[in-house]
């Protein structure tokens, strides 16, 4: 699954179904403190382990760990702010989206970045719920055309009299000949259908064999 910008947005924006956590990272010992919250979104309840930043980084996605780590290594360096979108797996071998939010705090005497502090939000729900409607929306529209397909076809097989792979197979290579997506070689089969009229099937023929 991909991660969609929009849908983040959206789900930060809601504020609904989201779990949240809080972090501080001690930079001069390395030593995490997670909010309860913060161990339950890792898969653990509070006290299992003790978070580090191996810990921290072992539970991130392959795909998206090696990015994480550079952005904890900059703002380490900067102490400018930050977030990032990325994916864990949790204890339980789940995956998880989760926005991470935070800032550095500096030594007010000598200017040094030496806290890491911020937030963890879960937006899987939130992700997932679009994911699925973006797949509901892909597979109607795979459908409609599936269906204008299908009508096509039928006109072919009355207008050769051929079987419905032979009938596919002409309409697949006027797509090919055509460099025109299948759909839309349909469409216009199906178009000159419902026109009607006495020269229908001469119209679908030349249409098949226009190049």
């Amino acid at each position: 699954m991909t991660v969609d910008d929009h849908a983040i947005e959206q789900a930060l924006a809601r504020g609904a179904h989201q779990q949240i956590g809080q972090y501080r990272l001690d930079l001069a010992t390395g030593v995490w403190w997670w909010s309860p919250e913060t161990y339950r979104l890792h898969g653990f309840e509070p006290g299992d382990v003790v978070p580090t930043t191996a810990l921290v980084l072992a539970h991130k996605h392959p795909d998206d760990r090696e990015r994480v780590g550079t952005i904890l290594e900059e703002a380490r360096r900067t102490g400018a702010p930050f977030s990032s979108v990325h994916r864990i797996m949790d204890a339980h071998g789940g995956e998880r989206f989760l926005v991470v939010v935070g800032q550095g705090r500096r030594d007010r005497e000598t200017g040094e970045v030496t806290e890491l502090v911020g937030y963890f939000v879960d937006v899987t729900r939130t992700v997932t719920e679009h994911a699925q409607d973006r797949a509901r929306h892909d597979i109607a529209a795979a459908a409609a055309t599936r269906g204008t397909i299908e009508q096509a076809k039928g006109v072919v097989m009355t207008a050769y009299g051929v079987r419905p792979d032979e009938a596919f197979a002409r309409l697949r290579r006027a797509s090919n000949d055509r460099n025109v997506p299948l759909r839309e070689i349909a469409l216009l089969v199906a178009d000159e259908a419902a026109r009607g009229g006495s020269d229908v099937l001469a119209r679908v023929d030349a249409l098949l064999r226009r190049r």
